[in-house]
C-alpha cells in the first residue's frame, strides 16, 4: 500500500513539472506625481493590459516617481520597462544634452507614442503681482525638483527671459507640494509644466489665497520656439479653475512640450506591441479616461518624438497604416 502511495504522488509529480510553465511577464509603468496626468495615464495604459493578462500574459503596473529624468535614467537601467517623459527629455536624452551631457547620447533609449500636450504652467499668488515671466525677479518661485522636467523648463523660460534660478529665491520640492506652500504664503509663485486639467492647479486656485496663472508668452517665448524646436505654443483653457482670480480669462498662452511614453532598446518587442496595440485598439476609450487627452489623434501620437521607434511599436504601426505618420529617420 505505502509503496503504490509513494508510486502516486511520484506520479503526480511528474505531471506537474511536466506541464508547460505560465510565463507571466511583470512591467512596472514610470510616472510622476498622483496630481498629475502622467499617474492616471500609466494607470490607464495598465488598465488595458491587464484586461487582456490572458492574451499577452503581461500583468502591468504603475509607480509614481520624480518624473521624466528619473524615469528615462529608471528605464534605461533595467529597473523600470516603461516611462512617461516630457519630449524635450526625450530629445535630450537621446541626443546626450542636459542631464545626459556628461554621459553622452542615450542610444539605448526607445520611444513608444507620444501623449498628450503639456504647458509650461505659471501659478502666482495674486497679492506677489507677478503678471509675467519677467516679475519673478527676486520673488520666492519652486522651479521643480530635480529629476523632473519641469525643472528644466523652469530655466529655460528664466533663461528666455534674461534670468538665472539665482535671480529668484529658488525652491526644488515636488509639484504635488507645491500649492501647499503657495497657500501657506512660503512661495510667491511655482512652475509645473502638465496637461490640463491638474489637479494640483486645481488644488492651488481653491485655497484662501487668491492666485492666477501667469502668460508665458512674448519675444522670449518665441525666441525659445525657434532656439529649441522640440517647444510650441500652448493653451490652458482657463474654464477648468473656475476658482483663479484670472478665471475670466479664456484660454492663457504658454509654450509647451509632449508627453511620450519610452522604453530601452532591449526590451521584448511582444511586450511593447501589446501595450502599443491596446492603446490604439481602444483608442476611444483611452481619451476619455482624461480630459487632458481630448485633443489626442492618432496621428497626434506619433508626432514629437526623438528617439527611434521601438521594433514592437514598429510592427503594430505597419499593421494598423500608422507608421506613415511618424518620423521616417526614426524606423
Amino acid at each position: 500500500m505505502k509503496r503504490l502511495a509513494l508510486l502516486t504522488l511520484v506520479l503526480c509529480f511528474s505531471l506537474v513539472f511536466s506541464l508547460p510553465a505560465f510565463a507571466r511577464t511583470f512591467v512596472t509603468i514610470g510616472t510622476g506625481g498622483v496630481t498629475g496626468v502622467y499617474y492616471p495615464t500609466g494607470g490607464a495604459i495598465s488598465k488595458m493590459v491587464n484586461s487582456k493578462s490572458d492574451v499577452y500574459d503581461i500583468k502591468a503596473t504603475v509607480e509614481s516617481t520624480g518624473g521624466s529624468v528619473y524615469n528615462i535614467n529608471a528605464v534605461l537601467s533595467g529597473n523600470l520597462e516603461f516611462g512617461i517623459c516630457q519630449s524635450d527629455r526625450q530629445f535630450q536624452a537621446i541626443n546626450g544634452l542636459a542631464e545626459w551631457k556628461n554621459r553622452g547620447p542615450q542610444k539605448d533609449l526607445r520611444s513608444v507614442f507620444s501623449i498628450h500636450p503639456e504647458s509650461v504652467t505659471l501659478v502666482a499668488a495674486e497679492k506677489s503681482g507677478i503678471k509675467s515671466p519677467e516679475d519673478l525677479k527676486g520673488k520666492k518661485v519652486n522651479l521643480g525638483n530635480p529629476g523632473s522636467g519641469q525643472l528644466q523648463n523652469s530655466k529655460d523660460v528664466l533663461s528666455a527671459f534674461g534670468m538665472t534660478p539665482d535671480d529668484v529665491e529658488a525652491a526644488y520640492v515636488k509639484a504635488v507640494e507645491a500649492p501647499g506652500l503657495l497657500q501657506d504664503e512660503r512661495l510667491d509663485a511655482f512652475f509645473y509644466t502638465v496637461g490640463h486639467p491638474a489637479g494640483n492647479i486645481s488644488e492651488a486656485t481653491s485655497g484662501r489665497i487668491k492666485v492666477r496663472i501667469v502668460p508665458v508668452t512674448g519675444a522670449p517665448i518665441e525666441k525659445l520656439i525657434k532656439d529649441k524646436p522640440y517647444y510650441a505654443i500652448g493653451k490652458i483653457d482657463m474654464k477648468h479653475y473656475p476658482q483663479a482670480a484670472n478665471a475670466d480669462a479664456g484660454m492663457v498662452e504658454s509654450v509647451g512640450v509632449k508627453a511620450t511614453l519610452v522604453t530601452r532598446a532591449s526590451l521584448d518587442d511582444d511586450i511593447v506591441y501589446a501595450i502599443t496595440k491596446e492603446v490604439f485598439e481602444n483608442f476611444d476609450s483611452f481619451k476619455s479616461l482624461h480630459p487632458a487627452y481630448s485633443v489626442l489623434t492618432k496621428k497626434d501620437m506619433l508626432q514629437g518624438l526623438s528617439a527611434p521607434l521601438h521594433p514592437g511599436a514598429v510592427k503594430y504601426y505597419k499593421e494598423a497604416g500608422l507608421l506613415k505618420y511618424a518620423d521616417p529617420s526614426l524606423y
